[in-house]
C-alpha cells in the first residue's frame, strides 16, 4: 500500500489478505510507513509489517515473494523508502488502483480504473469474479467497507456508484456490523484533535472569494501544540468545501521533510491537473495530493499565484 496508508490502502491491502489466505497462501502485508490509531482495529493489522520500523524484515519478504499486489498506488514512489526495493524486485507486480495515469511499466498485471470509487472495490470484484466468491466473510467485508466507505466520503462522492451500493448489500447479507465501523473509524480521537480542528478554522484558513477557494495552511508549531499524530489531519481540508460557493479547498501541512498539500473542488475543476502542473502530485479529478520541498510560506505564496489562472475555470 502507499505511505502513510488510508482506510482504502488498510482496507484493500487486509481484505485482499484475508482472500488469499482462505486460498491457501502465505500473504504477508507491507506498509511503507506507520498508519492511523483509528486503524488498529481492523482484522489482520498486527500481522503488518511496518517498513520504516523494520526494514530487514520487510526486504527479506519483497526479495523471497512471487506475487507482489500494489494496492491504491499506481506509481511507485507513492511508497516513499521502499520505490527503490519495490522496483529492483523480481518478482511478478500486480497493480489493483483507481488514481490516473498509471506507472505503467512498473507493473506486469493488472488495472488502475478510475471510475471505481476506491480500491476497495476493486477487490470486491476481483473476489467475485475469482471463481471462489463464495470464500467472502464478514472479516473480508468489514475490511473493503473500510475503503468504501472512507473513499466515498460516507458515500456522499460522486464516485458512489450503484454497484457500491451492492457490495454493501452483499456485506450487509453476510452480517456485516457497519455501526461498529463508523465508530471506529470516525468517534475515535482524542479531545486535542478536536481542539486543534477548532484551531486551524479560526487561524489558519484564508477564504479567496474571487476564486471561489479556501486555503488552510498547517505548521510545524501547530502540529506540536496540539500533538498530532499520523491520521488526525485526515478529512480537514473537506470543511473548506462547506462554504457556501466554495469550489476548491486546499491544505497545506508542514511536515519534516516536506511539505504535504491535499485538494479538494466540486464539479468540473480539476484537481488531478493542477497539483500534477504545480505540485508534484495527481490524484483523483476531485481529489488529490501535492508536495513540495519549499518551506511553507513560499509553498503557500506559490499556491496564491498559480491560483490567478484558473480564475476563470473557478467562477
Amino acid at each position: 500500500m502507499h505511505q502513510k496508508p488510508d482506510g482504502d490502502a488498510m482496507g484493500s491491502a487486509l481484505g485482499l489478505y484475508h482472500f488469499l489466505v482462505a486460498l491457501g497462501h502465505d500473504v504477508q502485508v507491507i506498509s511503507p510507513t506507520n498508519w492511523a490509531d483509528f486503524l488498529d482495529w481492523m482484522p489482520g493489522v498486527k500481522t503488518l509489517v511496518d517498513y520504516e520500523r523494520n526494514r530487514e524484515k520487510a526486504l527479506k519478504i519483497i526479495g523471497a515473494t512471487d506475487w507482489l499486489f500494489c494496492l491504491d498506488f499506481n506509481v511507485l514512489h507513492r511508497t516513499k523508502h521502499m520505490e527503490k526495493p519495490l522496483s529492483e524486485a523480481k518478482c511478478l507486480k500486480i497493480l489493483i488502483d483507481h488514481h490516473e495515469q498509471p506507472q505503467v511499466a512498473a507493473f506486469d498485471y493488472g488495472v488502475s480504473i478510475t471510475s471505481k470509487s476506491s480500491t476497495c472495490e476493486m477487490v470486491y470484484d476481483f473476489i467475485m469474479a475469482s471463481g471462489h466468491a463464495q470464500l467472502l466473510d464478514t472479516t473480508m467485508a468489514q475490511c473493503l467497507y473500510t475503503g468504501l466507505m472512507t473513499d466515498t466520503g460516507s458515500f456522499r462522492f460522486q464516485a458512489t456508484t450503484a454497484s457500491v451500493h451492492r457490495a454493501i448489500a452483499h456485506f450487509k447479507d453476510l452480517g456485516l456490523d457497519h455501526r461498529q465501523i463508523h465508530e471506529e473509524i470516525y468517534d475515535n480521537f482524542l479531545e486535542s484533535r478536536l481542539r486543534f480542528i477548532g484551531y486551524a478554522l479560526l487561524n489558519r484558513m484564508e477564504v479567496l472569494y474571487e476564486y471561489n477557494t479556501a486555503i488552510m495552511f498547517i505548521t510545524h508549531a501547530d502540529l506540536h501544540k496540539f500533538d498530532i499524530k499520523t491520521g488526525d489531519t485526515e478529512g480537514l481540508v473537506n470543511y473548506l468545501l462547506t462554504i457556501k460557493g466554495i469550489r476548491f479547498g486546499a491544505i497545506c501541512i508542514d511536515r519534516d521533510e516536506e511539505r504535504k498539500w491535499s485538494f479538494r473542488s466540486k464539479g468540473g475543476f480539476d484537481v488531478n491537473t493542477f497539483a500534477r502542473k504545480h505540485f508534484e502530485g495527481g490524484g483523483h479529478f476531485n481529489a488529490s495530493g501535492g508536495r513540495s520541498s519549499d518551506s511553507l510560506e513560499n509553498t503557500v505564496l506559490k499556491f496564491k499565484q498559480v491560483i490567478k489562472e484558473y480564475q476563470n475555470q473557478l467562477q
